[in-house]
């Protein structure tokens, strides 16, 4: 699966979302993710958080099969920025 698949696949529930913040996955090379409101892309921007974490990751945790918070306790994926906005993700996973 290609970062803009998994763009194709979270946008529904994004554009639909009362998700009022801005939130990046970066991915590294892979590429990055990035939330906005109701709009989702990835085209890189200033955000209020960004969350490091590999594609793999990111895939397994969008699907549900990576629980968030045992992933950060794990450090599989780092959060800089207002931590607050990290955990409002649970209206779009």
């Amino acid at each position: 699966m290609s970062m803009d698949a998994l763009l194709n696949d979270l946008k529904g529930r994004v554009e639909s979302s009362d998700f009022d913040s801005s939130i990046k996955f970066d991915c590294g090379d892979e590429g990055i993710l990035v939330i906005d409101g109701n709009s989702i892309s990835t085209d890189n921007k200033d955000v209020d958080c960004t969350i490091g974490v590999s594609f793999e990751d990111l895939q397994s945790l969008i699907a549900g099969d990576l629980d968030p918070t045992a992933a950060f306790m794990q450090g599989k994926f780092t959060i800089d920025g207002d931590m607050s906005v990290a955990m409002k993700l649970s209206q779009l996973i």
